[in-house]
């Protein structure tokens, strides 16, 4: 392995530049975290590189600039004693050994100078404080103080030191913790996880931001399910989603149980990641039931019922995003849309009608290929005979949608007859009767009583303008 690096480091020209740097500055430099970690992994082309320098960071990183053909740009962090440059399209953090002391409001350490152990100590996780030298005399050797390799190979997430210490002092390290075991499909080891679940309060000195970021990647990830569930057994997920852990837990009356949604909203994600890297289609997929805890009722007559539990969910939606600080644009719209949709093409899936399809596509717009993969995923019934019916009927709906679509043109539906023609026929100044004609053509077209042409549509707005007792002005 080290070998390996070796030969890739001295063909390369940054690994190489850094070592002479170090060199000319008579310093130790060292590439360490993710990059080494991935490395090992045989994860691909790194985005990013970590250098630790015992001496200045910064320094390192201006002459590592100066050598370079490019001359790249430094951009110096005094506050935190970083200094970060770009190599082709890879950003180079550079450091200098540090040690962390920590008060228990903050995450954000008191920082001295170090040595490399000090500045390994301080790392995450022991995957994460796996070291690579870039000092001519030793090149390319590891320095492993915590057998993170070993844990690499037992795919095992653990911390350096007490983990209590650890996730105390930087409660954010719970949450990547969790984020590697989910990308990696890696374990945490229990005294290390049971460490999570003891400071799970210590969450609350974190920033909205910084978890939804590490909750975004655990929500990018290949099975997200693998993270959710750790964030649920440790008491993370309660402080961030509360809405979803509402959704946990099967409730009996005289013999009727509805299934556990919280794990189905799991099982969701999990398949919509199958078909999709869209991670706010992911957060439409975890959230599309949000709305049936409110709305949970029993009935002699039918059972468990959740009526309107979508468009409640979409109502939640907005102000989830808002407590957590997500973006209130565009994308909290775009999920909003999805859960207040959610159950109408499986709906209609059963009767499968030319006006339903209109409406449908009428109401979800450019968004319904989106709409009708979050459907798909929503089937998560065990049974094959069913699974493969409802499968089928979905392929009968998106065949459907194709069809209507072509014919009658209604994605972003733009009424045929403008308000300024409706005023020109009748002479009339704005008010109410013009909208009731043009909300009665739209209805017509999508009902397909007209087609959505212009002749039509005028007709029928002079048929509409004559019932409401206006004259028509020749």
């Amino acid at each position: 392995m080290q070998n390996q690096f070796h030969q890739e480091a001295i063909s390369s020209e940054i690994f190489s530049t850094i070592s002479t740097a170090s060199q000319q500055l008579q310093i130790k430099s060292y590439v360490i975290g993710g990059f080494v970690r991935d490395f090992f992994l045989k994860r691909g082309t790194a985005k990013d590189i970590d250098v630790v320098a015992v001496g200045s960071g910064i320094e390192l990183a201006e002459k590592v600039a100066s050598l370079l053909a490019n001359k790249p740009k430094v951009q110096v962090f005094k506050t935190y004693g970083t200094a970060m440059l770009r190599y082709k399209d890879i950003e180079i953090e550079f450091v200098g050994a540090r040690k962390e002391s920590y008060t228990e409001d903050s995450r954000n350490p008191e920082v001295v100078e170090g040595t490399l152990q000090d500045d390994q100590n301080r790392r995450d996780f022991t995957i994460n404080a796996l070291a690579l030298s870039l000092n001519q005399d030793d090149f390319g050797t590891l320095l492993d103080p915590f057998n993170g390799i070993k844990d690499l190979k037992d795919k095992i997430i653990r911390t350096p030191l007490n983990p209590d210490i650890t996730y105390s002092d930087d409660p954010l390290r719970m949450m990547r913790a969790i984020r590697f075991a989910t990308q990696l499909n890696f374990k945490i080891e229990k005294t290390s996880l049971d460490a999570i679940s003891k400071n799970s309060d210590r969450l609350k000195i974190i920033t909205r931001e910084r978890i939804i970021d590490e909750l975004n990647k655990v929500l990018s990830s290949i099975k997200p399910s693998i993270g959710f569930l750790l964030l649920e057994k440790t008491g993370l997920l309660k402080q961030i989603l509360p809405e979803l852990v509402a959704l946990k837990g099967v409730e009996e009356v005289e013999g009727q149980k509805h299934k556990d949604n919280f794990y189905h909203s799991l099982e969701v994600v999990d398949n919509i990641c199958e078909n999709t890297n869209d991670l706010w289609l992911r957060w439409a997929a975890l959230l599309h039931d949000i709305g049936k805890a409110p709305t949970k009722k029993f009935s002699k007559k039918v059972g468990w019922t959740f009526h309107a539990h979508e468009f409640v969910g979409s109502k939640m939606v907005y102000k989830l995003f808002k407590r957590l600080k997500m973006p209130l644009n565009n994308k909290m719209k775009f999920v909003q849309k999805m859960v207040l949709l959610s159950s109408r093409p499986i709906v209609l899936a059963s009767d499968v009608t030319d006006s339903a399809v209109r409406r449908l596509v009428f109401d979800a717009g450019d968004d319904i290929n989106s709409l009708m993969t979050l459907c798909e995923a929503d089937i998560t019934t065990k049974n094959p005979k069913k699974f493969k019916r409802y499968h089928q009927n979905f392929e009968v709906v998106r065949s459907k949608i194709k069809e209507v679509e072509e014919r009658d043109k209604v994605r972003n539906f733009q009424p045929p007859v403008t308000g300024e023609e409706i005023m020109k026929a009748f002479n009339l100044k704005p008010c109410r009767e013009i909208g009731q004609i043009k909300e009665a053509i739209k209805e017509a077209i999508l009902d397909g009583k007209i087609p959505n042409e212009h002749q039509a549509s005028y007709d029928f707005m002079i048929e509409k303008g004559q019932g409401l007792g206006l004259s028509v002005v020749i």
